[in-house]
């Protein structure tokens, strides 16, 4: 390439706003995202406000459709509630957008916890504690909650009080 064209290519870089707009072309980001990526990209925060301001009055982005297609994709990929509230928060999503995304999932998660211990374990029960610890572990990793982790790894292993209820 001559410097004429490396010029010449430099002096045309993109609006703040094409710049963002080309990304959301890509995939939904959230506002945190796209003012990271704008700001790495030499953009004044100025700049950068204003762009993103515009793609917010246009609906070009929005930070709760983000929430729920993230949230559906990581309940998709076996991911629990309490992962996907985490990622959300790291986005720098509000609670209520995050109770909102989970919730509009309408998801059986002990369904979905169960179904990563299979596909992780296979069906054979863990042959003993330390084994029920790491099926366990894998799941509160995951993202489940301790309540349905605990059933789900009681039932495994057939806890000896269940007999006597």
């Amino acid at each position: 390439m001559s410097r004429k064209a490396s010029a010449k290519s430099r002096a045309e870089k993109p609006s703040a706003y094409n710049k963002a707009l080309g990304l959301l072309v890509r995939r939904e980001q959230s506002e945190r995202e796209l003012k990271a990526k704008l700001s790495r990209s030499g953009y004044s925060d100025a700049e950068t406000g204003e762009a993103i301001d515009a793609l917010k009055a246009q609906k070009y982005q929005s930070d709760e459709r983000f929430a729920e297609l993230l949230a559906r994709s990581r309940a998709a990929n076996g991911y629990g509630p309490r992962r996907i509230s985490a990622e959300l928060k790291s986005n720098a999503i509000g609670d209520a957008v995050i109770a909102a995304a989970i919730a509009g999932l309408e998801c059986d998660w002990r369904d979905l916890a169960e179904r990563q211990l299979l596909r992780h374990y296979g069906r054979n029960p863990p042959a003993d504690m330390k084994e029920r610890s790491k099926r366990a572990a894998f799941l509160l990793r995951r993202g489940f909650d301790a309540s349905t982790v605990s059933a789900l790894t009681r039932a495994e292993i057939g806890d000896p009080g269940d007999e006597f209820d």
